[in-house]
Parts: C-alpha cells; structure tokens; sequence
C-alpha cells in the first residue's frame, strides 16, 4: 500500500479540544505579553476559561469554543464584554469560523500555541472597573500560587 494512500483521520473528545484550545489560547497571551489565568469567575457569576492581563492593565478574555454545538447551545458570551477591554472567541483549527459573528475578535489554537485570526475591538473599561478587576485578578493569582505550593 502506498504511504500516499493512507489517511489517518485525528479526533478529539470535546474535553480534549477545550484542553488543547485553552493551552494554545494562554500560551499565545503570554507571547503577546499578557498573563493569562484559567477559569476565572466574574462578578456577574459567569467564569472566563481564559482572563489576561496586560502590561498596561488591559484585560482580554477568551471563551473557548470545543465545538459547533458549544457554540450554538452556550450564547452566555455576550456577558463577557463588561469585564474586558477585549473579547475572543478561541477555537480549534478546524472549526468552521463563519459560524461565529463579526464582532469578537478570534483566535486559532491547539495544544502548543495560538493565532489572533481576527483582533477584538478595543471597548476600553470604565476605570473603577478595572481597578476591581485588576485587584481581584492579583489576589486569584496570589491565592492560587500559595494553593499549589501548599499541594506540592
């Protein structure tokens, strides 16, 4: 058999694509220079997958999308946007981007890294909000690098 006739197909479970999307997705924030923390609770209940901060108190966040029916059954994202200067959708490579809206910005990830596909309109936040933002992004930093420590 020919190599040039086999095919090998990759398939990922959705924890497994939501796994690789939100590595890929924090590591290209710290290429680009943000900090980037998981899973970080809002205060309106919602939780970010992905929150960074910038070097000049910018914050981005990114909602991670394993797959068309994540997107089309989770439509909590616009809730996202008083509590960023920036919003992206993050999304494996093979999924279909023309399903997703104009108005975020997009990025492209995998296991290893990420691509802004489109950036994310600047929607600056009021300065109050963002001192509490920052404030308590720090102390969930704080708070898990002394929990980690402790576990390890």
């Amino acid at each position: 058999m020919s190599a040039a006739l086999v095919q090998i197909d990759l398939v990922f479970s959705r924890p497994q694509t939501t796994l690789a999307v939100t590595r890929g997705a924090g590591r290209l924030m710290v290429d680009l220079g943000y900090a980037p923390l998981l899973e970080v609770g809002l205060p309106n209940g919602r939780r970010a997958d992905v929150m960074a901060l910038g070097p000049r108190g910018d914050i981005v966040i990114c909602e991670v999308k394993s797959g068309v029916e994540d997107y089309r059954v989770d439509r909590k994202w616009g809730e996202y946007g008083p509590f960023c200067d920036a919003f992206y959708f993050a999304v494996a490579p093979e999924f279909p981007g023309d399903i997703l809206p104009d108005e975020p910005g997009l990025i492209v990830a995998d296991g290893f890294g990420g691509a802004v596909v489109r950036d994310a309109p600047a929607t600056p936040l009021a300065p109050a909000r963002r001192k509490a933002l920052i404030v308590a992004f720090g102390r969930l930093g704080a708070m898990r690098t002394l929990r980690d420590q402790a576990a390890g």
